[in-house]
Order: structure tokens, then sequence, then C-alpha cells
């Protein structure tokens, strides 16, 4: 995984499996349509700075953690965040 999106779009997958969330709950929290969302975890749409920085608000956990890959944005969450 060479590109930052395919990171990000990865350290998103982590998150959202280790807190149990699914696309609706990040489309409920961003705003947007669970299309939307699949959009941009499939690479059609691109994530902005302002879903990362919302979404990482939402997880408890800095911008720059979802940024570094999904082994660091879910080594970030916090304890009450993690459901597995």
């Amino acid at each position: 995984m060479s590109s930052l999106s395919g990171r990000l779009r990865a350290s998103i997958a982590a998150v959202m499996f280790q807190t149990g969330q699914t696309q609706r709950d990040l489309a409920r929290v961003l705003g947007v349509t669970q299309g939307q969302v699949s959009r941009r975890q499939t690479g059609t749409a691109s994530w902005s700075l302002q879903d990362c920085e919302v979404l990482a608000a939402h997880w408890g956990i800095d911008p720059l953690d979802l940024l570094a890959g999904p082994t660091q944005a879910t080594e970030a969450l916090p304890a009450r965040e993690q459901t597995s």
C-alpha cells in the first residue's frame, strides 16, 4: 500500500473494524450518504482533509494517525472505542 490515499482507506477500514462501526455509521457522522462513504472507501472518490478531521475527532485520535496507516490508527484509539 504505497499511496497515501490507500493508506488512509486502510486506516479507516481498520478503525471501523476495531470499533464495530459501519459505513452507514460513518455517513451519519460525516453528514453524507452510505454510498458516498462506499465510493471513498473503494477509491472511486477521495476522502477530504475535513473528512479526516471529522472522523479523527469522532474516534478520539489525531488526524495524522489516520494518515500514518492502520496500525498507528488502531493503536491510537482510546480503549473505550475498541470493541475487540
